[in-house]
């Protein structure tokens, strides 16, 4: 098994064209690639002696949307009661990332045992698109649907891309952080004529403060 700083030093001295960044955090090393270099980094990722990155264990789409902001009270919770209450503005309004949409792919080695996350950051163009590795990792097929369905994120050269999840009529993308937390339409079974309609969502959002409480250091137990 490599270490990490060896895994680093290899694929950094190997693709440097092909790669925006490394980082290792948390014992993880985290390779952001080019989207127009992505097939190929993974090509050589997958058949490079070194290397051997012959399992996809997961793909998923990434939203970015307000990534960064807070418009909760978190630290200065406990001097002013036991409620996080929502705050009209931004905490950090300036920490939004450049690019919304990512897909982020682990890659396991079997035979030399390590690991390796890819993070693609995608344009912010009319259509959010990567190219597809299903031809590289098959199982990427299932994953790639999984991130169409729920991100909006389409993927070329992806031979049987459809929804997965949702419903073949479903309208928008759920995991956007733009998509209404209670949907659109809300589906129910009408026994008169017999069978599934849609209509409108009939529940009223609302924002919920949730309660948190902790010991006061003002009063000690049992007087």
């Amino acid at each position: 098994m490599a270490d990490l700083k060896t895994l680093r030093e290899h694929i950094e001295q190997q693709f440097a064209d092909s790669i925006e960044s490394l980082t290792v955090a948390r014992g993880e090393l985290t390779v952001e690639v080019k989207p127009a270099a992505l097939k190929t980094l993974c090509l050589a990722l997958r058949d490079e002696p070194g290397l051997q990155f012959n399992l996809l264990a997961d793909v998923c789409g990434v939203d970015y949307l307000h990534y960064g902001l807070d418009d909760w009270q978190t630290t200065s919770t406990t001097e002013t009661g036991f409620s996080r209450g929502v705050t009209k503005k931004m905490l950090r309004e300036d920490s939004a990332k450049p690019n919304r949409f990512a897909v982020v792919y682990h890659l396991l080695s079997l035979p030399l045992n390590h690991r390796v996350r890819l993070r693609v950051n995608l344009p912010d163009d009319a259509q959010v698109m990567v190219d597809s590795v299903i031809d590289i990792w098959p199982a990427a097929n299932w994953y790639e649907r999984e991130a169409f369905d729920l991100f909006g994120i389409l993927f070329r050269g992806h031979p049987d891309l459809r929804r997965i999840l949702t419903d073949y009529g479903f309208v928008g993308h759920p995991f956007r952080k733009d998509f209404p937390l209670i949907g659109k339409v809300e589906v129910r079974y009408d026994a008169k004529l017999g069978r599934v309609i849609y209509e409108p969502v009939s529940i009223e959002p609302r924002v919920l403060e949730p309660k948190v409480i902790r010991h006061d250091n003002r009063y000690q137990e049992g007087k």
